[in-house]
C-alpha cells in the first residue's frame, strides 16, 4: 500500500495557469477560423445556386421545346416532366436559397411566350446567411446577379455572370 501511495505522489498535473492558456489558444484559433468557414458556406451556396440557375435555363428551353409547345413552365411544370430534381421543383429550398419560375405570355407577337427564374437567398445578413446575392434568369439565357436579398429580382437585370 505504501508502494502506491509514493507513485501517486511523484505525479503531478496540469496547472490551472496552463490550461488557461491552452483554452485561450483555442479560442483565437476559433476565432479565425469561424468566419472564414461561415464565408466558404456562403460562396459555396452561391455557386450552388448559379449552378440550379443554369440547370433551370436548360429546362426551360426543353420545356418549351417539348411538351410545353412553345410556352414555358413553373417549376413544379419542369419537375412534373422530369427536367429538374423534386428538391429544386419543390416549394422548399436548396443550398439555402429560394427558387422561383414564372412562366407568363401567350405566344402571340404582342405578348410571346417569357419567363423569369429567380434565386433569393433565404437569409442575407449576420452570420446566419445564406448568400450575399440574388441571381435572376429569363429566355435569353443570361444569368444576372444583384444585391442580396431574400425578396427575388423583378427581373433579369443587373450584372450578367461569367460562363
Amino acid at each position: 500500500m505504501t508502494k502506491e501511495m509514493k507513485t501517486n505522489k511523484g505525479q503531478a498535473g496540469f496547472s490551472l495557469i496552463e490550461l488557461l492558456i491552452v483554452v485561450a489558444i483555442i479560442g483565437i484559433i476559433a476565432a479565425i477560423a469561424i468566419p472564414n468557414l461561415l464565408a466558404s458556406k456562403r460562396a459555396a451556396n452561391e455557386g450552388s445556386a448559379v449552378a440550379s440557375m443554369r440547370t433551370i435555363t436548360s429546362a426551360e428551353a426543353t420545356y418549351a421545346a417539348t411538351s410545353g409547345n412553345g410556352a414555358y413552365g413553373t417549376l413544379p411544370n419542369l419537375a412534373a416532366q422530369g427536367l429538374v430534381d423534386s428538391v429544386l421543383g419543390g416549394t422548399g429550398g436548396k443550398s439555402g436559397y429560394s427558387f422561383v419560375s414564372t412562366a407568363s405570355g401567350t405566344g402571340t407577337a404582342a405578348d410571346p411566350w417569357l419567363y423569369l427564374s429567380t434565386a433569393s437567398p433565404q437569409a442575407v445578413g449576420g452570420v446566419t446567411a445564406t448568400g450575399t446575392r440574388n441571381f435572376a434568369s429569363d429566355p435569353t439565357g443570361v444569368i444576372y446577379s444583384g444585391a442580396g436579398s431574400t425578396t427575388p429580382m423583378s427581373a433579369a437585370t443587373g450584372t450578367a455572370i461569367g460562363n
